[in-house]
């Protein structure tokens, strides 16, 4: 079985460990580090001779970041001739457009981040409380995000888990409450604990509303060990 087929393991996880573990044979971060660290596309022989090794040993580990997604490749003339005899025009590496974050447990800061700017480019424009703005913004993606997903566990409370799983929150079911063992803005959540739990809550029932058919409601409980929210079957 490929590493990215694995079951329920997300692929884009995998694709970003695995570009990343790329990076822990010594000639290969030496040669990644060379290449960025330069103004322009970096021919084999300018990066074998920057990192000091051999150019077949250069070309081996430059084809392994760019199979990676770490550097990608494109082609130039060299020498500044053209036309007839100038020869053909080397591959040259640069820095690939692709980012890379890998975070154990799951952190979405990124996401925080956009949702956080929206909710206060919402509220300069309409003169939304901020805090309105905020919990609108998280709830919009809850809901959007639940209608993505394609959930399929018949059961509601496990359908708004299979949704919630998706987006970092390691939901563990138990009878009818499903707890939330993860906090994908944990940083955040210590710094302004009100703000980013009231967020999760908007998000966490966007999802349940979405999903729960009325059936799944989720309300604020705090603990130290997960997050703020829990989920259950509806009364």
């Amino acid at each position: 079985m490929a590493v990215g087929s694995v079951k329920g393991v997300d692929p884009s996880f995998v694709a970003d460990a695995v570009g990343i573990a790329a990076l822990t044979d010594p000639v290969r971060l030496a040669l990644y580090r060379f290449v960025v660290d330069q103004p322009g596309p970096v021919s084999r022989d300018h990066a074998a001779a920057g990192v000091g090794v051999p150019r077949h040993q250069a070309r081996f580990h430059l084809e392994r970041l760019v199979a990676d997604g770490l550097l990608a490749t494109g082609h130039a003339r060299l020498t500044g001739r053209t036309g007839p005899g100038a020869g053909r025009p080397a591959t040259v590496y640069r820095r690939a457009p692709r980012e890379f974050a890998v975070t154990l447990p799951d952190r979405e800061y990124e996401l925080a981040g956009r949702l956080l700017a929206d909710a206060v480019a919402e509220s300069a424009r309409t003169g939304m409380p901020v805090l309105d703005a905020v919990n609108s913004a998280f709830a919009a993606h809850g809901a959007m995000a639940a209608r993505q997903a394609v959930p399929t566990a018949d059961d509601p409370l496990d359908a708004t888990a299979q949704v919630l799983a998706g987006q970092g929150y390691e939901p563990l079911r138990d009878r009818d409450e499903v707890q939330l063992r993860n906090c994908p803005f944990h940083a955040l959540a210590q710094a302004q604990t009100e703000l980013i739990c009231h967020a999760n809550l908007c998000l966490v029932a966007a999802v349940a509303d979405e999903v729960g058919d009325d059936r799944v409601v989720a309300r604020l409980d705090p603990r130290p060990d997960r997050c703020c929210v829990v989920v259950e079957s509806a009364p």
